[in-house]
């Protein structure tokens, strides 16, 4: 029971992090800058804590190792490209979704891009069959975060908006795939942890270098309240935790947990601070609900006669 709590509460703080890089955009009036500060400043923590740990500099040579003998392909690293674009939703679209529709809609897109993803063998434990249960629950998925903007229906900018999120769900699933198959040839879970807040780190400063050069330096100033610069430490806390954590409670409840505490965190910041335009109405709150459903639905096994 305390790793299924511990889990919860990681989730939580996934929700929290998404509130503070969302605010962090409205503040520098930039959701790429603001992804850029997350980034970078999660890539100072691991770039102290990976070479000053013997298992850190274990890591980094097995990777070199799997990289030179072809067991690991170059494209295997790049799933810090996805959790970038994650970060950069964040900043550039929560002010106006809020959380909670923020978090149905990753969920949405990532539950249902997970099925191909396993089916194609992506990640380290190979091809995975499309159960009837699992396709059930990426259909309701998708019905739930179609529920949650049900109310902005007549918004088609919102509407637009939320759209970036359940894109960068779809691109989660390939992110844990290829992160999972750096963990397993580095044998490491901050090493691969590392490799993807470098590539994400890079790819941000290159998007941010680009939107500079075409739209000038961000008009918001940076702000001086410290909370605003703990969505980066905060991913690498929740990794960590979650690592910690998969022995004792396994993949599947720790992903249960871990959404479950993502959507109700979500859904508590929405209705205890709430920003300017994202207090959830019903049509949220059954959203998110819907999401629960879905995802427990999706671990059920196959129906015994």
């Amino acid at each position: 029971m305390a790793g299924v709590a511990l889990a919860t509460a990681g989730g939580v703080a996934v929700a929290v992090q998404s509130r503070i890089n969302g605010e962090l955009g409205v503040r520098l009036a930039d959701g790429i800058a603001a992804a850029v500060v997350s980034f970078g400043l999660g890539l100072l923590v691991l770039l102290v804590l990976v070479p000053t740990t013997a298992s850190g500099r274990r890591g980094l040579a097995a990777l070199r190792t799997a990289l030179a003998r072809g067991a690991l392909r170059p494209w295997h690293l790049l799933g810090g490209v996805c959790g970038a674009f994650l970060v950069a939703t964040q900043g550039l679209t929560i002010g106006t979704l809020g959380v909670a529709v923020f978090t149905v809609a990753v969920v949405a897109g990532q539950s249902g891009s997970s099925l191909l993803v396993d089916r194609a063998g992506v990640g380290p434990g190979g091809p995975q069959r499309v159960t009837a249960s699992r396709l059930a629950g990426a259909v309701l998925t998708v019905l739930a975060v179609l529920i949650a903007v049900g109310d902005r229906l007549g918004d088609p900018g919102t509407l637009v908006l939320a759209v970036l999120p359940l894109l960068a769900g779809v691109g989660i699933a390939w992110q844990q795939a290829v992160n999972g198959r750096v963990r397993a040839a580095a044998a490491s879970t901050m090493t691969a942890t590392l490799v993807n807040f470098v590539v994400g780190t890079a790819a941000l400063l290159a998007a941010f270098a680009v939107e500079v050069a075409v739209r000038g330096w961000p008009a918001g100033a940076f702000p001086t309240e410290p909370w605003l610069y703990l969505g980066g430490p905060l991913g690498v806390s929740f990794i960590a935790l979650a690592a910690a954590l998969v022995g004792l409670t396994g993949v599947l409840l720790l992903g249960l947990a871990t959404i479950a505490g993502q959507i109700v965190g979500a859904v508590l910041l929405d209705l205890l601070l709430p920003t300017a335009a994202s207090a959830p109405g019903p049509a949220t709150l059954f959203g998110a609900a819907l999401t629960l459903v879905a995802v427990l639905v999706a671990t059920l096994g196959p129906l015994r006669r």
